[in-house]
């Protein structure tokens, strides 16, 4: 249903592209401010421990898109997978990373995340796909109950992993002041380009997903096609040498010319959000291999949630902007 809601719930909910972009606005607003705490937890808790509670809130937030009513359903569902989020978040590359050096192969990190992010949107794009012929054919409760079941399943695999051991440089778990420490600055260096092209490749979806009389099958094809265009950067990243923050920087640089692009010439917005969407694909498994480089135990995923609560903000100024601007041309 990745590529539905926002179909459920502007045509099938009858609610305003504007009042689901501010909903969707909070509930990233909510991400934001609840990244870094359960970044901690997975740091104190254990990665799979996060894994496992993101996962089954996953479930349930689901449970709240399908069944729940008006504006209100609309809140705690966007709440409910925001929280979800945040417990993966982090937790997922941490939990990689220190997996890689366990059975070092600490140098295979990005290339492994590059590859099993590539297979996970690819993965994803299919299912967009496949979403939009179920719905289709048996409509929407027939996705939304397919779409339960597959977080169900993912609910299932965290209880399946394994928590890898502790670093050599990380202190005693039981300590609550590790001495492992970040250098921020630069991780900001590094976080700031992909969070501009994510947000802005962002903006463009929901822009297309809620404008225009598209079907479903019209709508599902366009995701699948931009998620298509992740996949492909993330298996391109797969193959390039660890880089700088130069390589992000000129990225952002590129970016920003595309969305100029886009905004002066309207009829361009389709493929300016499918090369964001490459873009995004290369740079996240660059990020994550600089992040958790740059980490020591006992904080990796809270600098990796710092990260994404970074692409959260950039995410809820412009989904606010899109969400205005469509407004206003509506009236």
């Amino acid at each position: 249903m990745d590529g539905l809601y926002l179909l459920w719930w502007v045509q099938e909910k009858q609610l305003s592209p504007a009042l689901v972009a501010a909903t969707m606005a909070a509930g990233a607003l909510a991400l934001m401010a609840l990244e870094v705490p359960p970044g901690w937890f997975a740091d104190r808790f254990g990665y799979r421990r996060s894994l496992i509670l993101g996962s089954l809130l996953q479930v349930a937030g689901m449970i709240c898109c399908w069944l729940a009513e008006g504006i209100t359903g609309l809140v705690g569902a966007c709440l409910l997978v925001a929280v979800a989020d945040a417990f993966r978040s982090g937790a997922d590359q941490s939990l990689l990373y220190r997996t890689c050096v366990a059975i070092d192969r600490e140098s295979d990190f990005q290339r492994t995340e590059a590859r099993s992010r590539a297979v996970q949107v690819v993965a994803l794009a299919l299912l967009i796909v496949a979403g939009g012929a179920v719905v289709t054919k048996w409509g929407f409760t027939a996705g939304w109950l397919a779409e339960t079941l597959l977080c169900a399943l993912g609910a299932a695999i965290a209880f399946s992993m394994t928590e890898p051991p502790a670093c050599e440089d990380e202190d005693d778990e039981a300590s609550t002041t590790p001495r492992a420490k970040v250098p921020w600055k630069m991780v900001v260096v590094v976080i700031l380009p992909l969070a501009f092209l994510d947000a802005a490749g962002s903006t463009g979806s929901f822009i297309l997903q809620t404008t225009g009389e598209r079907s479903p099958v019209h709508v599902t094809l366009l995701l699948a096609l931009i998620t298509l265009a992740d996949a492909a950067g993330s298996a391109l990243a797969s193959r390039v040498p660890v880089t700088g923050a130069r390589v992000q920087l000129a990225a952002a640089a590129a970016g920003a010319l595309l969305v100029a692009t886009a905004l002066a010439i309207p009829a361009a917005l389709v493929p300016v959000t499918i090369t964001l969407s490459f873009g995004t694909g290369v740079l996240h498994p660059l990020r994550a291999a600089a992040i958790q480089r740059m980490a020591s135990d006992g904080v990796r995923a809270r600098a990796a949630s710092a990260a994404s609560a970074c692409d959260m903000a950039l995410s809820t100024i412009f989904l606010l902007f899109a969400g205005g601007l469509l407004s206003r041309r509506r009236q």
